[in-house]
């Protein structure tokens, strides 16, 4: 793989990123809920099953899912059910704010203690790793797209690593901007009000995600 392939890919990959989706969306709201520090397990969750994907494609799944038409139907079906999951148990939410947060600002100490309604480390990753799960088409997209920059007389294996490095990196560049969005709306969050508007319409996207998703145009 050239300079020039690397750049072209890097170029691309940016900007693909950068689109809002269910893995930016979840990042915004998981830091806007309990803060920088413990939206990084949500960070590395999400990022987690993106890696797992993308190495899944480079050995041959996301041809394998494109052969069986009804295997890739089953797994849309359910990354769409959780996505419509995660979008009810937002609506459900409400302006339910964490005991701890009225009183502190969320770079505060007392912000930064654990609470029941933050969950545990795990907890986060965990319900990351699923969202990243949760569109299959990732597979397909990256056994079309890294093809395209791999130089088929040169030993595969380093590439892929290269690619996929690359596109982790920029993936984890754009959580990081969209969990500083997060951040700068976890103090106006500490009104019920706002909460409650902000976690439907969090619940309403994840769950239009959802819609298209089952429709196979995510």
């Amino acid at each position: 793989m050239s300079w020039h392939n690397w750049g072209v890919f890097c170029g691309i990959v940016f900007f693909l990123c950068a689109i809002p989706g269910p893995n930016m969306l979840h990042v915004l709201a998981s830091v806007a809920r309990v803060g920088m520090a413990r939206g990084l397990a949500t960070m590395l969750g999400c990022l987690s099953a993106v890696v797992l994907v993308l190495v899944a494609s480079a050995a041959g799944l996301g041809a394998a899912l494109a052969a069986s038409p009804h295997l890739f139907g089953v797994l849309r079906v359910c990354g769409a059910v959780y996505l419509f999951w995660l979008g009810i148990q937002a609506w459900q939410e409400g302006g339910r704010v964490p005991p701890s947060a009225p009183v502190a600002a969320p770079n505060t100490p007392a912000a930064q203690a654990e609470s029941p309604q933050h969950g545990s480390a795990w907890g986060r990753w965990r319900k990351g790793f699923w969202v990243g799960l949760s569109n299959p088409k990732l597979l397909l997209f990256a056994a079309a797209f890294f093809p395209q920059f791999i130089a088929p007389h040169a030993p595969q294996l380093p590439q892929f690593v290269v690619l996929i490095t690359t596109f982790a990196l920029l993936e984890m560049l754009w959580y990081g901007v969209y969990a500083v969005g997060g951040y700068t709306l976890a103090q106006q969050l500490q009104r019920p009000a706002i909460r409650r508007v902000f976690n439907r319409i969090t619940g309403c996207v994840f769950m239009g995600f959802g819609a298209v998703l089952l429709r196979g145009r995510a």
